[in-house]
């Protein structure tokens, strides 16, 4: 059985950072989050800032998400500076995909750029990316005053954090309507993803699998599954046969089934969103799992927050220069912090009963 044993080990030096020690724990299972924990295909970040930013600020006509306005904004990422999605970026890594969208729709309706009775009022100079300004009546609702601030609440909310809002009563028709635009801009959000850099990334990750890993991270979980170690992927992404992150973790070299490498690897639907959290206790659950004999890694504040609370070990896997991120994950509870899998300390760190 693999322990975590980090009674010789004490504060920082080369790539791993012992932020709150544990001593000595036992542990059976491992929860990896995928993107940038392990995998390197997927440069999401600009793409998302530029997704919810659209978002924000087109207006979420009916043709927000068409085809051509797909094309520009693959030819428009990372090209220009987008300080509040940027960093929300930063801030809300590890959140479902959907939550992230749909703070982009709350915000368009915070800001009033939404169809309305009068088409769509934009507070932009011009309108971004020629995105028209067209009527749509059935989309239209009036918000109360006491209506915005719920709303603005839950933008508040999904910037610390969390993703789910029982205690915030809304109307049916701006629940509907976030729901049903969220789903799109999810759907838009990935064509962008993989016309920007997704497609390209995974053809060149067949031929050069250790390119798009983080270093010694294949090796890493190699060990664990030899020490004993099952290995669990969760990832905000949506899962479907034949392409998608499925197929980008067997391009990077990560075999995925009963008795591979990784288990199993559990995500979410284009309608429906699955916070990691959720996910995560649906698995201790199915596998009988004590919660502190599972190693949760991850470089996303939502898997590390979940793995803390809930008393696992958790191992932040996170750039050096990612300051912002790692001040995040020292104050959600993180035991560890790793630049990558490659730091002798760590085989120190983990190793065999």
């Amino acid at each position: 059985m693999p322990v975590i044993d980090d009674r010789g080990l004490a504060g920082g030096g080369g790539g791993l950072e012992v932020v709150r020690p544990v001593g000595l724990r036992r542990f059976t299972h491992a929860v990896h989050d995928v993107d940038g924990t392990h995998s390197l295909i997927r440069d999401w970040p600009p793409v998302m800032s530029l997704a919810i930013h659209w978002a924000m600020t087109c207006g979420l006509g009916e043709g927000f998400d068409a085809p051509e306005v797909v094309a520009e904004l693959v030819a428009r990422v990372g090209r220009e500076p987008l300080p509040e999605t940027d960093r929300f970026c930063v801030e809300s890594a590890g959140l479902s995909a959907l939550t992230q969208m749909e703070f982009g729709i709350r915000r368009a309706v915070e800001l009033g750029n939404v169809p309305g009775e009068k088409g769509v009022r934009h507070l932009l100079p011009e309108r971004p990316f020629g995105c028209s300004a067209q009527k749509v009546s059935d989309t239209f609702f009036s918000l109360s005053a006491a209506e915005r601030r719920a709303n603005s609440e839950i933008i508040r909310r999904i910037w610390a954090g969390q993703e789910r809002f029982p205690d915030v009563a809304e109307p049916p028709g701006l629940v509907a309507f976030i729901a049903e635009r969220s789903a799109r801009l999810f759907k838009l959000y990935e064509a962008v993803l993989n016309g920007a850099c997704r497609d390209r990334n995974t053809a060149d990750a067949r031929k050069n699998p250790a390119r798009w890993r983080v270093p010694g991270s294949l090796e890493f979980m190699e060990r664990l599954r030899a020490l004993g170690c099952r290995n669990y992927f969760v990832t905000g992404a949506v899962l479907y046969a034949g392409g998608g992150m499925l197929e980008e973790v067997e391009a990077v070299g990560f075999g995925v089934g009963p008795g591979r490498l990784v288990e199993a690897m559990l995500g979410s639907s284009w309608e429906a969103k699955q916070p990691k959290d959720e996910v995560m206790r649906g698995l201790f659950g199915r596998e009988g799992l004590e919660s502190a004999a599972v190693l949760v890694v991850g470089d996303g504040r939502t898997e590390i927050q979940a793995g803390a609370d809930a008393g696992c070990v958790c191992l932040s896997r996170l750039p050096a220069d990612a300051l912002r991120q790692r001040q995040l994950h020292r104050q959600l509870g993180t035991n560890y912090i790793v630049t990558d899998y490659t730091d002798p300390r760590l085989t120190e760190l983990i190793r065999a009963e």
